[in-house]
C-alpha cells in the first residue's frame, strides 16, 4: 500500500526509506503472513488492532518489535493499532534498546530511574509516547483480551504454550542480541537486529489494505 505524507521524525523516515523488504526470504515471508492475515481481518471487520508482542525477559527484541510496529502503524497510516510487549518475567529494558533506538532518530526521555527503568518514547510529535519498561505479560499495562501474542523469542514460545486472553498466537522469533553485550560488536548486533525487526514489520504493514 502507499503511504500517506509522513508525520514521523525525519531521521526516523529516513531510516525508513532505506530498508529494504527485498531482503526478507520467502520462508520469512511465510513466517510474517498470518500477522498480516490477522492485522487486515481486524481492519476488515473496522475493529482495533492490538499487538503484544512477548520475550522471556521483555528487554529487547520485545521492545524493539513493539516501537517499530507502532511506528510503521503510523508510516502506513493504519489506524487503531495498539502495540504492546511483556515477557514470561520482568527485568528492565537494556540500555543498548534505548542507544539503538535514539540512534535511529527516537526522541527517548527518562520518566523514572530505578531497577526497571521507565522511558517515554517518542516516534512523531504529535503522537502519544509509546511507554518503554519490562513488565510481565499479563501486567495490568498490557491488554487482557482481543490480541494476538506475537512470540519474538523461542524460548518464549516453548515455555508459555498457552497466552491467556490472546484470540491468537503468532511466532515470530529473532536471535538475541544479547549474545554480543560487552563486546566489540555489541552496537553493530543491537543495530542489525533493530533494522531486521523494522524491515520485517514494515513488510507487514506494507500488505494491508485499509
Amino acid at each position: 500500500m502507499s503511504t500517506t505524507p509522513s508525520t514521523l521524525f525525519p531521521e526516523i523516515d529516513k531510516v525508513i526509506t532505506g530498508l529494504d523488504p527485498e531482503t526478507i526470504s520467502e520462508e520469512r515471508k511465510t513466517i510474517l503472513q498470518p500477522l498480516v492475515d490477522f492485522i487486515q481481518s481486524k481492519i476488515s471487520k473496522n475493529q482495533e488492532i492490538r499487538l503484544n508482542f512477548i520475550c522471556t525477559h521483555n528487554s529487547r527484541r520485545s521492545h524493539l518489535s513493539q516501537v517499530w510496529a507502532q511506528t510503521m502503524a503510523t508510516y502506513f497510516d493504519i489506524k487503531n493499532v495498539f502495540c504492546y510487549s511483556g515477557g514470561t518475567e520482568a527485568t528492565a529494558l537494556f540500555p543498548m534498546v534505548v542507544k539503538t533506538l535514539q540512534h535511529s532518530g527516537f526522541d527517548i526521555k527518562t520518566i523514572s530511574k530505578t531497577e526497571n527503568p521507565i522511558y517515554s518514547i517518542k516516534y512523531s510529535s504529535n503522537a502519544h509516547p509509546i511507554i518503554g519498561f519490562s513488565k510481565k505479560l499479563d501486567a495490568d499495562f498490557n491488554p487482557k483480551s482481543e490480541f494476538v501474542a506475537i512470540m519474538t523469542c523461542s524460548q518464549a514460545d516453548g515455555g508459555c504454550p498457552f497466552i491467556a486472553g490472546a484470540e491468537q498466537r503468532i511466532p515470530i522469533t529473532y536471535d538475541d542480541p544479547k549474545a554480543f553485550d560487552n563486546t566489540p560488536q555489541q552496537a553493530e548486533k543491537y543495530s542489525e537486529r533493530s533494522l531486521q525487526i523494522a524491515t520485517e514489520l514494515f513488510y507487514v504493514f506494507s500488505q494491508i489494505n485499509s
